[in-house]
């Protein structure tokens, strides 16, 4: 299929450049398209796709986008299951996050634009996000290819954890709310990457985005209390719960990313006391010892949140973790995918 074909009649021509950015979780192609000296980003479903959750996803995006929430939709095109919208310069989020004289603002930022996220409407098809089965599938789709004990067994731990009663009501949930999805425009920020958009409880996109940010205690409850617009108040055990399983589910999902671009598997640690720390792993990456692009990479990364999801799972709290604002450290988040 022609990536030009997809696009508007407006936007094709001569000096209309395609750039192939990546390629989601969910399988789909993402571009980068420049035309007419502005800059869009194409974005097309992956092959064998059901229309009926391109179709959901597409009306999430829409209300998204159309509540400020995501970029603009510029062109939509259901037979080839391509959308462009505009593409928006990023200013980091995590910059923002990781400055102690913007903390503040960006935790009071983050949790209202959930809030916002957590209002939008729910398509009246949509089935509920089971972060639990999705964990399931992950891990006896590639339990045969080469995924580590130490992984086998956190999923093992995870599964037969029955998860805590829900607190809240389900929402129109991001749930994959980590840096990488978050685009801060100067004032507002926009979430990319709706494809597994679905009825969840709020507080699981909220778990996500500490889990990514290496929140503490404190700034954990500072975040649920910006989302809730309320005073802070002790953790929920279920956001406890959903960001050891968010780790767990996220660890062995790049795991599988790894796997899919060739590693082998042979870096196998014994336990996961013997993994390297997360904060080991950005700071290779900020030297570029690693990259998320190779198989190494996504491997050190997956094995690293499954140890920090260990570590959260034998905490009755949260506890802050060493070099949390270190700048080295936290910079890494936002260059992620």
């Amino acid at each position: 299929m022609s990536l030009d074909a997809c696009l508007p009649a407006e936007l094709r021509g001569p000096d209309t450049t395609i750039t192939k950015i990546g390629v989601g979780l969910s399988g789909a192609g993402v571009h980068r398209v420049e035309a007419e000296g502005r800059a869009y980003v194409l974005k097309v479903a992956a092959e064998g796709q059901p229309l009926a959750d391109w179709r959901r996803m597409l009306f999430i995006l829409r209300a998204a986008a159309d509540g400020g929430l995501a970029p603009r939709v510029v062109h939509v095109d259901e037979s080839r299951r391509a959308i462009v919208s505009e593409f928006i310069a990023d200013q980091s989020f995590p910059r923002l996050y990781r400055d102690a004289r913007t903390r503040a603002d960006a935790l009071a930022l983050l949790g209202a634009t959930l809030r916002r996220v957590h209002a939008l409407p729910v398509p009246p098809d949509a089935v509920p996000s089971e972060p639990r089965h999705l964990l399931d599938t992950i891990s006896k789709q590639w339990a045969s290819r080469t995924l580590p004990r130490v992984a086998l067994d956190a999923v093992a731990r995870a599964l037969k954890e029955p998860p805590p009663p829900a607190e809240r009501a389900l929402v129109l949930s991001h749930n994959d709310a980590n840096p990488t999805n978050l685009v801060l425009d100067g004032e507002r920020i926009l979430f990319l990457d709706w494809d597994v958009a679905a009825p969840n409880d709020p507080l699981y996109d909220l778990a996500v985005a500490s889990l990514f940010l290496r929140m503490d205690e404190v700034t954990c409850r500072q975040l649920i209390a910006a989302h809730d617009d309320a005073p802070p108040s002790p953790l929920p055990h279920v956001f406890l719960y959903y960001r050891w399983l968010a780790g767990v589910m996220l660890g062995v999902g790049f795991l599988a990313l790894a796997c899919e671009v060739g590693h082998d598997g042979t870096a196998e640690p014994a336990t996961l006391e013997a993994v390297p720390p997360l904060g080991e792993f950005y700071s290779k990456l900020q030297a570029g010892v690693l990259s998320l692009a190779t198989g190494e990479g996504r491997w050190a990364f997956g094995l690293g949140l499954l140890k920090e999801a260990h570590a959260l799972k034998l905490t009755v709290h949260i506890t802050p973790i060493p070099d949390l604002h270190d700048a080295d450290d936290q910079c890494i988040v936002h260059d992620l995918i």
